[in-house]
């Protein structure tokens, strides 16, 4: 396998064409524990990195958001209340298991209205061009095979002076946290799956995916070699997460 067909899956070399796949089973497999997971894992800060995005988002009533790798909904309610009855707001997920999960949720907290639950790859966005304000994606753009072609097809539907928000596990700053990091990472997180959601290999797989993924520098370049202008970014707790943004000229 030459490495123009491989990419990683975790630290695992695999064939581009399986990747998705792959992380498709970890979706299936996670989705119902998916929410308590995050609580647990992250001591409920995660929704604090989120409030965060949300707040940067600058999303106004009647605007037309898409959030890729949407999950359970935790952004998509959030700007379903911001753009208001006139607004748009797209739930876009490649799982189909994550996405159901995110409809039944939103469905019993009565925030459906403005909501469309598409099941989409983020690298084939399935909509016109120029048809969003604001995309985000939230701890999804690791798990993409092709990150650049992910980046190009989002800005793409973006509408002109849109903007791109990546919520993503980053790279720590600190050598002492970056090492405490790693040893809760692989030693506790797995065994939490384990005990809570009956899955000790998908949560490891996470795990390495993080460590995969661009750091903050790195992932700033690649925005703006897709086309995005103004790019920056905003460490969080010590840059074990990472909020990027780019604007579509």
């Amino acid at each position: 396998m030459s490495d123009e067909d491989s990419t990683h899956f975790g630290y695992r070399s695999v064939d581009k064409d399986a990747k998705a796949g792959l992380v498709a089973e970890v979706f299936h497999s996670v989705a119902a524990r998916y929410d308590l997971m995050n609580d647990l894992m992250s001591g409920g800060v995660h929704r604090l990195w989120k409030r965060f995005t949300i707040e940067l988002s600058a999303v106004r009533p009647g605007q037309a958001v898409l959030d890729i790798a949407g999950g359970t909904g935790d952004l998509a309610a959030q700007f379903a209340g911001l753009v208001g009855p006139e607004g748009r707001v797209v739930l876009a997920d490649i799982n189909a298991s994550m996405l159901q999960v995110g409809r039944d949720k939103l469905l019993d907290t009565g925030r459906i209205a403005n909501i469309e639950f598409v099941q989409a790859d983020a690298q084939y966005l399935p909509f016109p061009n120029d048809s969003f304000d604001c995309i985000t994606i939230a701890f999804g753009l690791r798990n993409v095979t092709d990150k650049a072609l992910a980046l190009r097809s989002m800005l793409r539907v973006l509408k002109p002076g849109g903007r791109l928000l990546v919520l993503e596990f980053s790279k720590p700053r600190n050598e002492l946290l970056s090492r405490l990091y790693d040893a809760y990472s692989f030693n506790v997180i797995p065994r939490i799956g384990r005990v809570v959601a009956g899955d000790s290999d998908s949560y490891q797989y996470l795990a390495e995916s993080i460590r995969m993924h661009p750091d903050q520098d790195t992932l700033k370049e690649m925005m703006e070699d897709a086309g995005f202008v103004e790019c920056s970014y905003h460490d969080m707790t010590g840059g074990i997460v990472a909020l990027h943004k780019g604007i579509k000229a």
